[in-house]
Parts: structure tokens; sequence; C-alpha cells
């Protein structure tokens, strides 16, 4: 029977120490660990403070009281935190009638004292086997809906001819073979999240699941249990189990987009974490092994950062093994045409217009625009030409471009910051104030649009 050793926890309830001190001298050549509780009363802060697979449990435990409502009472209880664990009820005063009850109140099965040493050896296996099967098939409920999410994003790649996109291109088919952790750098909009994925593409991990979490999204009370996971319990809200992101990502790739936003104290988790290779879920006490392949990226100076004492160093050198710095498009012209046809071709399948053309006025118009927004801001520009072109050709009244990425001399002296802020400011007026469609306009999250509000001072 020593076989399954190690594969699991055990807890023996029961009021009778003799009782306790033979279960575990019998269980703990079978078990990882074996635990004793003579006290019912401490039975769910034992559940929480440990990982129990299995409880073997007494039903009865008053003097002269043997009609099994306690044992009755603490499987409740025991359902209630935990359903996932294997509950084996043992008892002198069994009968059928009893047993049925404790089944269907979700006892794994049911043992008469005194006990047969290899049948009740069997059954705490076969309790453990299934505990293990649960657990095994939650983690791919939750894998699932992860694969589900993420494979829903439509697939993009790169596009692009200039000599920087080419420069970029080359680093990348360099990094993706390797499992180095590599920092993406680049204004908003230039495709940081498409260089990721590039890079997970055509990587050894490439058949793993890529996970991408916007860290300007999370509120810092609900990051551990995003990146972390929590246990059911854990907190007020934490109804059931749930699977963090490091876990989800599995034996893949994990993308922390807009990484400068994370607080010190945050920046502290992700360091040990990245050190460690292990985190342990809120509520939880083991710490789960991880092996991920990092991708970070942000748009801020963050060397600026670490000299303001806002950015850890040591996580900067842990995030930047390789960094690849994305250009902004104002500084590649040759590739605005190429995005403007590729988006074209892209949304006129979306919304069924196969036989929509671009005029040469508007590819002018596009090719002088300085697109302080930069590839997001042009692909938004083209779906929404796409959508308002009543006929078969997109012309200049259909780009709706705006003046803050005017190409005429007077802006061309606006800093990248001032033109955000002036982006954010017209989108606002056009609005009406609304955060949600403002965001959606400018393609970023509404956690990122409030972080840019209180940064410019600008007040919605």
């Amino acid at each position: 029977m020593a076989a399954n050793r190690m594969k699991g926890n055990i807890l023996v309830v029961d009021d009778n120490k003799s009782v306790l001190t033979s279960l575990e001298l019998l269980l703990q050549g079978e078990f990882k660990q074996v635990d004793t509780l003579k006290n019912p009363a401490n039975l769910i802060s034992s559940i929480r403070e440990q990982q129990t697979d299995v409880i073997l449990l007494d039903m009865n435990f008053k003097a002269g009281i043997n009609t099994g409502n306690e044992g009755i009472h603490l499987l409740r209880t025991i359902n209630e935190t935990d359903p996932d664990i294997s509950v084996v009820l043992i008892t002198a005063y069994g009968d059928v009638e009893l047993a049925v009850r404790a089944v269907k109140e979700g006892a794994f099965d049911f043992i008469l004292k005194p006990w047969d040493n290899n049948k009740l050896i069997a059954t705490l296996h076969a309790a453990l086997k299934l505990r293990h099967s649960k657990l095994e098939n939650k983690g791919l409920k939750g894998l699932n809906q992860a694969l589900a999410s993420e494979l829903n994003t439509k697939e993009t790649f790169l596009v692009g001819e200039s000599p920087l996109m080419k420069q970029v291109y080359s680093m990348v088919k360099k990094v993706a073979v390797t499992d180095a952790d590599v920092l993406i750098l680049g204004e908003n909009g230039t495709g940081k999240e498409v260089i990721a994925r590039e890079i997970h593409r055509h990587s050894p991990r490439k058949n793993e699941i890529m996970v991408h979490v916007d860290m300007g999204a999370i509120s810092e009370s609900l990051f551990e249990s995003e990146l972390f996971g929590h246990v059911k319990g854990a907190f007020t809200d934490a109804r059931e189990d749930r699977t963090g992101k490091f876990e989800t990502a599995g034996k893949g790739t994990l993308f922390l987009d807009e990484i400068a936003n994370l607080s010190p104290s945050l920046q502290s988790k992700i360091l040990a974490v990245l050190q460690n290779r292990n985190v342990t879920p809120l509520g939880a006490n083991l710490p789960i092994p991880i092996d991920v392949r990092l991708i970070s990226a942000t748009n801020a100076d963050l060397k600026a950062l670490i000299v303001e004492g806002r950015f850890r160093e040591d996580l900067y050198y842990r995030l930047n093994t390789i960094t690849i710095e994305v250009p902004p498009l104002r500084e590649r012209d040759s590739d605005i045409e190429l995005f403007a046809r590729h988006f074209l071709q892209l949304y006129r399948e979306k919304y069924h217009k196969s036989e929509l053309e671009i005029s040469s006025e508007a590819l002018r118009a596009i090719s002088e625009y300085h697109w302080p927004g930069n590839v997001r801001e042009l692909q938004h520009c083209m779906e929404r030409a796409v959508i308002m072109a009543d006929r078969e050709v997109i012309d200049t009244k259909h780009l709706a471009l705006n003046p803050a990425g005017s190409a005429e001399p007077a802006a061309a002296f606006q800093t990248l910051e001032e033109m955000e802020k002036q982006m954010i400011v017209t989108s606002l007026e056009k609005e009406g104030g609304k955060i949600r469609a403002v965001a959606d306009k400018l393609g970023i999250t509404r956690q990122t649009l409030y972080n840019k509000l209180r940064k410019f001072g600008i007040d919605p």
C-alpha cells in the first residue's frame, strides 16, 4: 500500500485519543501527512491552515448521543468550506439508513468501528483519488476558460517594411527561440502586444497559452487574486477557488502590459514571484511552482522612474534581459500606407464591404498625418471610415482625422505628452465626459484612462 505515500494529506477527527493514535500509526505509511484532531470545534480552522485532501470523521462526539447528527452537521460545514475534500465517516453505531443519509449529504463513504485495516486503507485511497480528480478537473476548467478568452482574441501579425521595423523583426526572431524575459518599450498604440504575441508565436512555448494582463486595469485590492489566485473563503467575496494568471499561463507566456503602473508594494510581490518561481494563492499555505516565459511592456521611461524612486531597480533588471523598442508610426512613414491597406482589408471583411476602396486623396491625408495615437489610432480611423463610407470609395471626409495629429508646423512643436493630453481633452469634450466612450475611442482601458487623467490633472 505504501505506493500511494506522499500523494496526499489526511486529517483524522475523533474524540477518542486511542483511536487517533491507532489510525495515525496505520496511515502514516500511506499518506504524505497525517494530522489528528480531538476537538471538532477546531476542524474548519485546521482545514484553512493546511491543505487537507481527505478527512476521516467520527460521527458522534457527545457522550450518550449516537444519532450521527454531529457528524452530518460537520460534513455539511466541510462541504461549505471546501467541497472538493473527500470525507469518509466512521462510527460504531452505523446502520444502512445513516450510511445512505451521509452519502446523500456528500460523504465519500462510510466505515464501521471496529474497522478492517485493508478495507479502511483501500477506501481512503479511493477517496484521495477522487479528490485529485476533482482538483484536476477544476484546474482544467479554469484553464479552458482562460484559453477560450485568449483564443477569442483575433490573431494579428506584424506589418511593416521600414528599416526600423526590420530591425525589430530581427530582434524578435533572435529572442523568440530563447526563454529570456523581454521588456518591450514604446508609445501607446505602437503595437507592443503584437510584438509580444509574435515572440510567443515563434517560441518553443508556441503550443501553450499566452496570457495577457493589463496591469493598469487591475486595482491594488484585486492584484494578488488576479495574478496569484485565491482559495474559497480567502476574503468576503471569494465564493470559489480562482486560478491566478501566473498559474493559468502554465508553461506558456505571461504578458504583463503597462508594467510601470505597479505600486511599490506590488512591485515587491512580482519580484518575489520571479525570484522564487512560485506563487501562493490568497488563503492558501502551499506555494505553486511556475514555469512561464515573462514578457513585459510599458510606454514609460523606467530608468527615469527608478531615479525618482517610483520603480524598483532590481525588478527592472529582472524584466529586461532583452529590451525591444518599438518605434512610433511617425518615424516609419513608409509603413503608414501598408497599415492603412491592411486595416482596410480587415474591416472590409468584417463589415461585408468587399468592393470598398480608398481614394488617393485619403491616402495622401493619411500619409501626411502625424498619428499621435500611432497604429491604434490608424486602426480606429480605418474602421470608422469603413463604417461611415456609404459608397464604394473612402474619402478624406470619412477619416475624421484629429486636429491634434495635424502635420502642420505648429503641431510639430508639441511634445508627445501634450499631444496625448490634447487627444484626451478633445475626446472628453466630444463624448460629453463619458469615460467608457472615451476609453473605447482611444483604445485603452478605463483604468488606464483614469491614470492618465490623474497624470495630466484633467477633471472629467
